[in-house]
């Protein structure tokens, strides 16, 4: 087999894999990558995945003081060695003072104390009942009630929802909430129950702003959705030419089509890592109040907090937007499955819901009957709830009470921690790494406004464009397949990248975390990558040479 056998034979294997989910392309590249470490003494440096390499360590103390204070209640109550009772709550606030006093050097313990009187002071909670709440909570031993979120695990998580989502803004109003196991739970609830509800139907039309998750577009394609995706597309550009991620009017004027029934989008974005200007967010809220006032907005706000002054839709649009947060990435518990879905007390998918003909009406009347007198009362937040659990289970829904209490000292560690530490050394990591990696690659440091620097898509378009002019990109693009550099890379470098159109991106970017991997791993990115830009230059000035 010749050159060109071999090169033609090389683009239809890429072309094959364009098609497919980033995410399972990238175990392709992890097998390249592991032969290349076989071959060489180099560690494969995997930055295709965006779980974080470090961990809140603070609250997960707190949680383990907890449950050692909680097993201790347990068998105050019974005890036959293995066998202990069910903790009581009459009581239970002196209990912990006194046993906190005798454990101060339990790491966690004081940290611990500051989050039960912040429940007692700052929230006005009975201390008994706080207390209870939480051991019972870390315990595990009573199904979750109410299901959709503990009373007052929900009034925690409610505050911090506020402060890392709305800029501790009150005058936006209350948000119910629910507990998931993280945001790829919450996505499989709200597609559902949108679709059960009739909210949307089979074959609607709804926006994705784009680049995003890749299953915000691979879910609605599949054949029990069918929607009709209209792309909003992230195309504006700086006077350089190079990408800012943010959304043009020409494209946000999309969502003004009353045809158009959801808008889906992560913010910040992924994988830009850029949050929505405010001026588009403005735009939005006009649409919403002038155009198409039903529209249903599905915002994931995952990377909020790597944002100076975040501010999410659920701020400024409450009454349309669904919030979904995750706190895998802040806080590292991506094995801990942590999310919440946010729906304003005072919400148009209720009204729509009210609204409906009399056919569906009797149908979801017919649906939720079994769990009360009155199912055409059900709101869509406990809708949600129910439809996770096919209805028929809804007595037995909710997410694990463990978790639940995670959850809550996370929210409360972070509401304490008012000089915002912890925050400033997450932040101060991506910042850092981004910089290293451009360093590395030997460009400028895209410092964006509202750029978070947990991920980086880098346009190879643009680069060679910028540097080499539009004669070198026509070569390249008549040459090569866009995820050619992600196999070179893989082969020679043992580096896994991910390929930027399969996040709906633009088609010769890359993607890049800098979260998963040490700080200098992604000097040595950036230098591979530099490394492998330059062979497809040297192979560009050849070609020339060669017909000169």
């Amino acid at each position: 087999m010749n050159m060109d056998q071999d090169l033609s034979k090389r683009r239809a294997m890429e072309r094959s894999f364009e098609a497919i989910s980033p995410f399972e392309f990238k175990n392709e590249l992890i097998s390249l990558a592991q032969k290349n470490q076989k071959k060489s003494t180099r560690v494969l440096l995997d930055a295709g995945r965006g779980n974080p390499n470090w961990i809140a360590a603070s609250p997960r103390e707190a949680f383990f003081a907890l449950g050692q204070f909680a097993v201790s209640e347990s068998r105050r109550v019974w005890n036959e060695g293995d066998l202990a009772g069910k903790p009581e709550r009459k009581g239970a606030a002196e209990r912990f003072r006194t046993y906190a006093k005798a454990h101060q050097d339990t790491p966690g313990m004081k940290l611990l104390e500051d989050i039960v009187e912040y429940g007692i002071k700052k929230q006005g909670f009975q201390e008994d009942e706080w207390v209870h709440e939480l051991v019972d909570g870390i315990i595990g031993d009573n199904y979750p009630v109410p299901d959709r979120m503990l009373v007052r695990v929900e009034k925690v998580v409610h505050d911090f929802v506020l402060q890392e989502l709305c800029q501790n803004d009150k005058s936006v109003g209350t948000f119910d909430l629910f507990a998931v196991e993280g945001a790829t739970a919450a996505m499989c609830y709200i597609f559902d129950s949108l679709l059960e509800n009739y909210l949307l139907n089979r074959g609607d039309k709804v926006a994705i702003m784009v680049p995003i998750f890749p299953p915000y577009v691979e879910i609605p394609s599949l054949a029990r959705y069918a929607f009709d995706v209209v792309e909003i597309k992230a195309t504006a550009r700086d006077a350089a030419g190079n990408h800012t991620w943010q959304y043009p009017e020409s494209e946000l004027d999309k969502l003004k089509d009353p045809e158009i029934k959801a808008l889906f989008l992560v913010n910040p974005s992924n994988p830009p890592s850029v949050a929505l200007a405010p001026e588009s967010t403005e735009y939005i809220l006009d649409i919403v109040q002038n155009h198409n006032p039903n529209l249903m907005i599905i915002s994931d706000d995952v990377y909020s907090t790597f944002v100076d002054e975040f501010r999410s839709l659920m701020a400024d649009v409450p009454a349309n937007t669904i919030g979904v947060y995750s706190f895998s990435k802040y806080f590292g518990v991506t094995g801990w499955r942590l999310g919440v879905i946010a729906v304003h007390q005072e919400n148009i998918f209720d009204r729509l819901l009210r609204e409906l003909p009399k056919d569906k009406h009797d149908i979801l009347h017919a649906r939720y009957s079994s769990m009360t007198q009155h199912p055409d009362d059900v709101r869509f937040i406990d809708r949600i709830v129910a439809d996770s659990r096919q209805v028929a289970l809804n007595h037995t829904a909710g997410l694990s009470t463990p978790q639940q209490v995670q959850m809550a000292l996370f929210c409360a560690f972070a509401l304490l921690d008012q000089e915002n530490r912890y925050k400033q050394l997450t932040k101060d990591i991506c910042h850092r790494r981004m910089k290293l990696l451009y360093d590395g690659l030997g460009l400028p440091y895209p410092d964006l406004p509202l750029d978070a620097d947990y991920y980086t898509e880098f346009d190879l378009e643009v680069w060679s464009n910028q540097y080499y002019g539009r004669e070198f990109t026509d070569y390249l693009k008549a040459n090569y397949e866009p995820i050619d550099i992600l196999f070179r890379l893989a082969e020679n470098s043992g580096i896994v990248l991910l390929n930027g159109g399969g996040f709906h991106g633009p088609t010769w970017s890359i993607r890049c975390s800098l979260a998963n991997l040490d700080d200098d791993s992604y000097s040595e990115i950036g230098r591979d990558l530099h490394k492998a830009l330059e062979g497809y230059v040297r192979e560009w000035k050849s070609s020339k040479g060669s017909n000169a």
